[in-house]
């Protein structure tokens, strides 16, 4: 029997796996059925990638392992000798944290013991002291459990004549319910924000002697997505108005969605195999909003529903994609814009086999970035940035376009080859891939949600998949809420606390709720940390 067949007799469809499962769960410890699903789930989709896409082994490993560096520096080293550089000073985001950093912290207004505003200097006795803008700082950290527990122990008497039982009054601080809403917050903050499955978290929490049952979890986290659930509509209305919008997506399994007898509340195309979670980013003025979608449909399909909310009148927005197609929508208008980084990461991918030429684009697209970033350290308009970007990328642009299409018509290079390749590809689609050339406001890649779509791809990490289709917008509601909060320079955990303990005003507006705006409405709670 050939490898081919042999592989054919031995895949499993989605309803085979989970019924060899089943079968072996009782045999072997938890660590080991961990590695066996993996296997299970992770090496079809593999061979379903290869077979879709047929690579070479050093692509193939690119696509498992991701590469090293992208560096040009250490993709093609240079044969001349390399000069030393002067040490550069410390990277921009490394070092110690400044105290306006530690936006959860509480904050303590220590007044000094003996003196105030306008006393007498105890020094010179000449002067008199005055408030300084800005207070002394200490900061003082500890450690706690995620979830923690207060219990309780009132008093009670017992009368010995008629039994009447006196009990001492709960206190106010004790609340009413057993579960505060912060208990909800931590928990969707922990799985959503950090990966971290119901399980790993009821273990941790029952060696920390506070137990939280991952069914407990799940019933603690519906009330918040009930009152958050308006705002994520609300946020959707107004990520359709958006001029920019990025997209990608990547694979992430539903357990329930293909199973007989699911009630299933998407329907699902008979033609569909494979299942997704879209990230669409926006910008709406200076603010960007981070939506998730996850289900069969394609990130094309996801951007159609979203600007189906789209006001009339309004132009068509900018689209920044890759060029798969399944990214496209033909239902409606867009000016296209292509990930310049896709086309870089071609020539990355051929520079062992051509490093001089793959070393010429690669410093050429080097000269676009560096130009991107100069105009960003400026902080240039977007009608600033474009006339930038023509007067000193467009000339490197059309150069680099004249000689890729020299060699591919003057037979330098095969088409077939990593190189032509590569090639091809920024030819083909040179018009979307250069439109920061003749749009403003269209950027260069779509690196940002690609960094967006890491917060699903460490739930995948994590939790290997949802197992229904409301886990699954759970997850996307929950997902674009936090990561919203942190694109706009907001605290998460405050954030999902207002939302917790404001569900009437929510419900009434819930556009004044959006995470840039909502501080006007509403005030934390301090005590809830």
């Amino acid at each position: 029997m050939n490898p081919a067949q042999q592989y054919q007799d031995l895949t499993l469809t989605p309803e085979q796996q989970d019924a060899f499962l089943a079968r072996i769960v009782a045999q072997v410890s938890p660590g080991d059925y961990q590695i066996i699903e993996a296997l299970i789930r992770g090496v079809p989709q593999l061979l379903e990638l290869i077979a879709q896409d047929p690579m070479t082994m050093r692509k193939l490993r690119l696509m498992i392992f991701g590469p090293k560096t992208e560096k040009t520096s250490r993709v093609c080293p240079s044969a001349k000798p390399q000069v030393l550089e002067k040490p550069k000073g410390k990277r921009k985001g490394h070092g110690r944290n400044k105290a306006k950093n530690y936006t959860g912290a509480r904050w303590v207004k220590v007044p000094h013991p003996d003196l105030k505003a306008g006393d007498p200097c105890p020094e010179c006795l000449k002067g008199k002291v005055r408030e300084q803008k800005t207070p002394a700082i200490v900061l003082r950290i500890t450690g706690s459990p995620p979830i923690s527990a207060t219990g309780y122990e009132m008093e009670r008497f017992r009368c010995d004549a008629c039994g009447m039982v006196f009990t001492a009054p709960v206190p106010e601080e004790a609340g009413t319910e057993k579960y505060d809403p912060s208990v909800g917050v931590t928990v969707g903050l922990m799985r959503y924000a950090s990966g971290v499955p119901h399980y790993r978290l009821a273990n941790l929490q029952k060696s920390l002697g506070v137990p939280m049952p991952a069914s407990t979890q799940w019933e603690v986290m519906k009330p918040l997505y009930t009152q958050a659930e308006p705002i994520w509509k609300a946020i959707i209305r107004c990520a359709a108005n958006a001029y920019l919008i990025h997209q990608d997506d990547t694979n992430m399994r539903i357990l329930d969605l293909r199973r007989p007898g699911t009630d299933a509340t998407d329907p699902i195309d008979p033609k569909r195999k494979g299942t997704f979670t879209t990230n669409l980013l926006a910008y709406i003025g200076n603010h960007q909003i981070a939506l998730y979608f996850t289900g069969w449909r394609h990130a094309g399909e996801n951007l159609a529903q979203l600007l189906e909310h789209r006001a009339a009148g309004l132009e068509p927005p900018i689209q920044m994609c890759d060029a798969l197609s399944r990214n496209m929508s033909l239902e409606f208008e867009t000016i296209l814009a292509h990930c310049l980084s896709h086309g870089r990461r071609e020539f990355v991918s051929a520079a062992q086999n051509f490093p001089e030429e793959c070393r010429y684009v690669l410093e050429s697209l080097g000269k676009v970035y560096h130009e991107d970033a100069r105009a960003k350290e400026d902080k240039l308009s977007p009608d600033q940035r474009l006339v930038h970007h023509q007067t000193h990328s467009r000339p490197v642009m059309e150069t680099l376009k004249a000689w890729m299409r020299d060699q591919i018509d003057g037979k330098r290079v095969e088409p077939n080859s990593g190189l032509g390749q590569a090639i091809t590809y920024m030819l083909k689609h040179w018009e979307p891939l250069t439109l920061f050339l003749r749009k403003a406001g269209a950027p260069l890649d779509n690196n940002i949600c690609e960094q967006g779509l890491k917060r699903a791809i460490l739930h995948r990490k994590n939790s290997l998949s949802y197992k229904t289709l409301n886990g699954a917008r759970t997850g996307d509601l929950f997902m674009s809420l936090i990561h919203t909060c942190r694109l706009n320079g907001v605290n998460p955990f405050d954030y999902l606390m207002a939302i917790a303990r404001n569900g009437d005003a929510i419900a009434a507006a819930p556009e004044n709720w959006l995470p840039w705006n909502y501080p006007k409405t509403a005030t934390p709670a301090a005590d809830a940390r």
